[in-house]
């Protein structure tokens, strides 16, 4: 049968109205999902014009007219995720890291079978890991590290035969690591968990400090005692083997100790100089500290004697005194037997890498000049043990005795920002950039104001450059906060030290105002690439501060910048605005200085609208990309 033309054209204008009506119908969807997540934990940081397209939204991405994308980094969201997410069915990146969203993962994500990077880091979500986020085939990145997930790793990780990474540390998991054997996982991270057992060997190929801060072993970690199970019977050879090394390392041992007490009594007289007390005292015995540039560091470490007197009145920890939920994988003799190696000596003490035997990898602080009493100590160190914070170094145990006071940190591998950004200026330094700085202090400017949230008498009292730490990924951690109180006036930093308010005169008196200077010196600090006491600012000794300031006036604001920020022209109106902040948070007048939650509030617009500008970047650059492409021009 003929169809007449008429009869063509009005199917063909049917199936055309109905391909859009699914079209709009699904970006309609998408909306709806959008607009319940705002709803939930958006609130005011979510600037959605809800009038325009969600395809215009800031952190919403599309293609073909339904949402690919959704980034939202670092923007203060809070509170549980609604069940609504699940509804972008197209969602090909899901980024929410760096927020305070807490509660469960939502069940509805298992219907995002487009996704492949789910990017949830820097959080407080909780309970189980969900096991339907391995029913997700194409995920290629999982990153649900610094949160507060309990339990164990689900052992259908293996369906993701994808995954290229995997990052699960600084979480409360629990039981051993499944036999996890993916050839494309490439990035795998465990460590600072509370994990117990042996890696597997499809793991084992994997850096050390994937595995820290647990109780397993193994390769790259110690091997573990007794035989690997699995393994065929041993040989008669290989068993006697064993017997003649086991007599051979029982005489070894018995020689040794024969050496040893010939030694002790010849020596009865003679003094240690790894003492740092008189035998009198119930002390801790650590390696002499040396003069700074004296021999190499490396060489020092943390004995594992520790002296009692019979005669004394027990006063002093008998052992460490841990906080939180923290893993008690080690005690205080474990600890003192640790190799270390010095990290740098600050104003409260001596700084120490600590590496035991186990493998866990902490930094250990000696306090110098501890003048209030084992009472208050502790009360202080209760207050400190409490700060839980994202960007706060957490206080994981310590130890007081008459002469010994040791704080145990969590070791942060890539250091300090000061030695990031001075420790080498020269050929082969690796430019710092501004996404990099610029999160720095979003980071940093958190934690500050987290202590300052906790009452208006707790400031941190010593911000610098050298206690801003850094993870892997360039986190920022604030370390050295509630030290300045305990510390006698001697040890307290002076004026010179280019950070400290003016109208400070007692260092172990430092109010909030005073902290927001100091952060203030901090920015300038990352934005101009020049350190508070930098002897070529000028040689009449004029601050920080006053040097920029001169510069802005004379209107030469280009000439403050760090070189290496210059190539970044498409934020300098971002680093502009920084700057003025850190121009108000040094001002003269502590009633002048904004507040540190305004200073936070401030920066995360601006890093807010960096990845904008970013992610517009990246659309611009794919448009020209698909256009050379359509008109066959080679790529510029």
């Amino acid at each position: 049968m003929k169809l007449s033309p008429n009869f063509t054209i009005s199917f063909s204008l049917l199936l055309w109205t109905a391909l859009l009506a699914s079209v709009s119908s699904d970006l309609a969807s998408d909306r709806a999902a959008l607009v319940a997540l705002r709803a939930a934990v958006g609130g005011r940081s979510l600037l959605w014009n809800l009038s325009s397209s969600p395809c215009n939204w800031t952190g919403v991405h599309c293609a073909q007219n339904r949402v690919v994308e959704l980034r939202l980094p670092g923007m203060g969201l809070s509170g549980q995720l609604p069940i609504a997410i699940g509804n972008l069915t197209q969602l090909q990146t899901l980024s929410l890291r760096f927020n305070a969203l807490s509660g469960p993962v939502p069940s509805d994500l298992a219907n995002l079978a487009s996704l492949r990077n789910l990017y949830l880091q820097g959080n407080a979500f909780s309970g189980e890991i969900p096991g339907f986020l391995f029913t997700l085939q194409n995920l290629v990145r999982l990153n649900l590290a610094n949160n507060n997930f309990t339990g164990t790793i689900p052992e259908s990780v293996n369906n993701l035969t994808r995954l290229g990474t995997l990052f699960l540390e600084n979480n409360h998991l629990s039981g051993s690591i499944p036999d996890i054997n993916l050839p494309s996982l490439e990035q795998f991270n465990v460590s600072f968990n509370q994990l117990n057992g042996s890696i597997p060997r499809g793991l084992s190929g994997k850096p050390q400090s994937a595995f820290l801060g647990n109780s397993l072993c193994g390769k790259p970690l110690v091997s573990c005692n007794g035989t690997e199970s699995g393994g065929s019977k041993l040989s008669g050879g290989a068993i006697a083997g064993i017997v003649i090394g086991c007599v051979v390392g029982v005489l070894l041992i018995l020689i040794l100790l024969i050496c040893l007490c010939r030694n002790k009594s010849g020596k009865k007289t003679e003094t240690r100089d790894v003492a740092v007390a008189p035998p009198k005292q119930a002390e801790v015995e650590i390696a002499r500290e040396k003069p700074a540039g004296e021999g190499d560091s490396r060489s020092s470490g943390l004995s594992g004697v520790v002296k009692k007197d019979a005669k004394s009145s027990g006063s002093g920890s008998k052992n460490l005194v841990f906080f939180g939920k923290a893993s008690r994988v080690f005690d205080l003799e474990d600890l003192l037997r640790a190799s270390a190696e010095v990290l740098g000596k600050g104003t409260f003490g001596t700084a120490y890498k600590a590496t035991l035997e186990m493998g866990v990898v902490v930094a250990v602080k000696r306090l110098k000049d501890v003048t209030v009493p084992e009472k208050e100590f502790k009360e202080k160190m209760e207050l400190v043990g409490s700060m839980d914070h994202h960007n706060l170094v957490p206080l994981r145990a310590y130890y007081f005795s008459g002469e010994e006071k040791l704080l145990v940190y969590d070791y942060m591998p890539m250091g300090s920002l000061s030695a990031l950004l001075h420790g080498n200026r020269g050929a082969g330094r690796t430019p710092l950039n501004w996404d990099t700085r610029s999160g720095i202090a979003l980071g940093a400017a958190r934690g500050i104001a987290y202590l300052h949230s906790k009452g208006p008498g707790i400031s941190h009292g010593n911000i610098k450059s050298s206690n801003i730490l850094l993870t892997t990924f360039y986190e920022a951690r604030v370390s050295d906060f509630g030290l300045a109180h305990l510390a006698g006036p001697t040890s307290t930093p002076n004026r010179v030290d280019g950070y400290r308010a003016p109208e400070v005169t007692d260092a172990r008196k430092v109010s909030q105002k005073a902290d927001v200077y100091s952060f203030g010196i901090l920015l300038l600090e990352l934005l101009t690439g020049k350190a508070p006491t930098h002897a070529l600012l000028n040689e009449e000794g004029v601050d920080l501060p006053r040097w920029v300031q001169s510069i802005v006036r004379e209107e030469w604001t280009a000439e403050v910048f760090d070189l290496e920020l210059l190539r970044y022209q498409n934020v300098e109106e971002d680093m502009v605005q920084l700057l003025q902040l850190a121009i108000n948070c040094t001002a003269q007048y502590p009633d002048k200085r904004p507040s540190m939650a305004e200073v936070t509030g401030q920066i995360e617009e601006l890093c807010r609208s960096s990845s904008e500008k970013e992610s517009q970047q990246i659309l611009d650059a794919d448009d020209g990309s698909s256009q050379q492409a359509q008109s066959g021009a080679p790529p510029s």
